[in-house]
C-alpha cells in the first residue's frame, strides 16, 4: 500500500475522482465550470477534501487556487510544485485540468509515508481557461509574480469585474501580491495534462513528454475588393474579395503544412455584404499560426502575410493586417523533462517528445522555476468537448509516471 491507494488501483481512482469533480457545473446537462463560479467554488472545495485526505495541510490563496502543502525534512527545504487547472470552457470535457491536479494529488498521496528532501505542492488553479475574463492565467502568473493589477478592473460578459468576483467568491484581492514564490526556493513544476491532440494515439502511447509550448502570433485580415452584379459583371473584371481570400486560405494551408512542427489556422471568415447575388466586396478572416520555435513561427508569418500581399496584388484587391499577439515560445526544462522520462521508464511506459500547440499554466510558471509536462493519450486528439475521454489504464500510467519523476528528482537533490 502506498498512502491510501495501491499503485496498481491509481488509474480507477483517477477517473473516480474526476468524474466526481465534473458533478461542479453552472450549467444542468453539460459541463460548464468558469472562474470565480458556484461551480468552481463547489470543485474547489470537492478537491480541498481530495487534498486533505491525501494527507496534505490545504490553504486558498488571493485568487482561488487550492494549495495542497507536504512539507520538507527541513524549513529551508526547496519546494516542488506540480498543478493544474479546474476550471473549464463552455460545454467542456471532464479531463482538462482536472487530470492534472488529481494526478498530482494521487502521487501526493503514494508518496505521503517516503522521505523527499523537498516540499510538495499540488496546485488547483482556477483561472487557465481565460474564459470568463480578459486575463491571461492569472492564477499562475501571480505564483510567478507576474500578476497585472488592470486585470483586477477587467470585466465580465455581465459587467462584473475580476475584482468584485474576487470579493463576491471570499477572496481579498489586496493579498494577491504575497502569491509570488521566490524563484530560489522552488525546485520546479511538473503538469500532467491531456494531449489534446492525436500524436500520442497514432504511437500507441500512454503518455509523452513535452518539448515546449508553441509560441503563437495571431492577426486580424482584412481583404477590400469591389461589390457588383453577381449577373452583370464578367469574370475577368471582377474584383472579388472572397475568391481572393479563399486563395490565401489556401495558402495558409500548404505553409502551415510545409513548416516543421508548426501549425497554421484561418478560423473565421467573414463575407460584406453576404448577399446571394452580389460579388463579395469585403471579407475579414483570422490568423492563428503556432510553433515550438520561434525562428521558424517568424519565418511562416512572414512568408503567410507575404503571399497574402502578392495575391492582393495580382488581383486588384487590398489586404490589410493587424497583428494583435506575437506570444514567445515556451522551452520545457530539460532536467525536469528527463526525470519525467526516467519516470516514464521505470513506471513501464514507454515515451516520446513531442511540442504542445496549446498553452497551459506552465507557460507562466515557467517563469517562476523550472518547468516540464507530462502528456496523457486522449481519444481521438478530442479536447474542449463533451467527448473528451482517456482511459483508467492511462491515467495510471500517468500517476505511476508522476511518482516515479517525483522519486528521481529526490534522488538528484539528494546527490
Amino acid at each position: 500500500m502506498a498512502g491510501n491507494v495501491r499503485m496498481d488501483e491509481m488509474g480507477t481512482r483517477a477517473m473516480a475522482m474526476i468524474a466526481d469533480l465534473a458533478r461542479h457545473t453552472d450549467e444542468p446537462g453539460r459541463l460548464t465550470r468558469l472562474y470565480l463560479s458556484p461551480a468552481h467554488a463547489a470543485c474547489a472545495d470537492a478537491t480541498a477534501a481530495l487534498m486533505r485526505d491525501a494527507g496534505l495541510t490545504v490553504s486558498r490563496d488571493a485568487l482561488g487556487t487550492i494549495v495542497g502543502r507536504r512539507e520538507g525534512p527541513t524549513p529551508d527545504a526547496p519546494t516542488l510544485l506540480i498543478g493544474s487547472h479546474i476550471d473549464s470552457v463552455v460545454n467542456a470535457g471532464i479531463y482538462d485540468g482536472p487530470l492534472g491536479v488529481v494526478c498530482g494529488i494521487l502521487a501526493a498521496d503514494a508518496l505521503r509515508r517516503e522521505d523527499l528532501p523537498f516540499a510538495l505542492e499540488i496546485l488547483a488553479f482556477g483561472d487557465e481557461e481565460n474564459v470568463r475574463f480578459p486575463t491571461s492565467l492569472a492564477s499562475s502568473s501571480a505564483l510567478a509574480g507576474d500578476f497585472r493589477p488592470e486585470w483586477l478592473d477587467g470585466a465580465d460578459a455581465d459587467g462584473v469585474t475580476l475584482r468584485e468576483a474576487l470579493h463576491a467568491f471570499g477572496c481579498d484581492p489586496a493579498g494577491i501580491g504575497a502569491i509570488a514564490r521566490d524563484p530560489a526556493r522552488t525546485l520546479g513544476y511538473l503538469e500532467v495534462h491531456i494531449e489534446q491532440g492525436p500524436v500520442l494515439e497514432a504511437g500507441d502511447l500512454a503518455v509523452g513528454v513535452v518539448t515546449a509550448i508553441n509560441g503563437a502570433t495571431r492577426a486580424r485580415c482584412t481583404v477590400d475588393g469591389t461589390a457588383g452584379h453577381a449577373g452583370t459583371v464578367p469574370m475577368g473584371m471582377r474584383r472579388d474579395a472572397l475568391a481572393a481570400t479563399a486563395e490565401m486560405i489556401a495558402l495558409v494551408e500548404r505553409a502551415g503544412t510545409a513548416a516543421r512542427d508548426a501549425v497554421a489556422t484561418v478560423g473565421v471568415c467573414t463575407v460584406e455584404p453576404g448577399a446571394l447575388n452580389v460579388i463579395p466586396a469585403r471579407t475579414r478572416f483570422t490568423l492563428d499560426i503556432r510553433a515550438p520555435d520561434d525562428a521558424v513561427r517568424a519565418a511562416l508569418v512572414d512568408e503567410i502575410v507575404s503571399g497574402c500581399r502578392a495575391i492582393a496584388e495580382r488581383r486588384g484587391v487590398a489586404f490589410a493586417e493587424e497583428r494583435f499577439m506575437d506570444q514567445a515560445a515556451t522551452a520545457m526544462d530539460a532536467r525536469l523533462a528527463a526525470a519525467l522520462e526516467t519516470g516514464a521508464a521505470r513506471a513501464g511506459e514507454e515515451t516520446i517528445r513531442l511540442p504542445s500547440g496549446a498553452g497551459h499554466d506552465a507557460v507562466a510558471m515557467a517563469r517562476l522555476c523550472p518547468s516540464a509536462m507530462l502528456f496523457v493519450r486522449c481519444e481521438g486528439g478530442v479536447s474542449h468537448n463533451p467527448a473528451e475521454k482517456i482511459t483508467a489504464a492511462d491515467a495510471g500510467a500517468a500517476v505511476r509516471t508522476l511518482v516515479e519523476a517525483v522519486r528521481v528528482l529526490g534522488e538528484g537533490v539528494r546527490g
